[in-house]
């Protein structure tokens, strides 16, 4: 069952599961932050706390990452809050 939930989560994020294997500098920053997100959403929770979760990617991968939130949002219903320095 936790196979399942994991590779349900893995594919609403937009990764595959062979990046599973990878480490973390094997990864590019938008891979990084849909992993930490998948992370995050994989118990289901009521609340999530986004700190600076766009700040060190490029302005095309920072928007796939809001948007991809907020539709994660909409699936789930849990509430977010995002933590910016700008």
């Amino acid at each position: 069952q936790r196979t399942a939930r994991m590779d349900e989560v893995i594919e609403e994020v937009g990764l595959t599961r062979d990046l599973l294997k990878r480490f973390p500098h094997q990864l590019s920053g938008g891979q990084r932050q849909r992993v930490a997100i998948a992370r995050a959403i994989v118990r289901r929770p009521a609340f999530v706390v986004a700190d600076e979760p766009v700040s060190a990617l490029d302005m095309t991968v920072q928007k796939q990452i809001l948007l991809l939130i907020r539709s994660l949002q909409e699936r789930y219903g849990f509430a977010c809050l995002f933590v910016s320095h700008d």
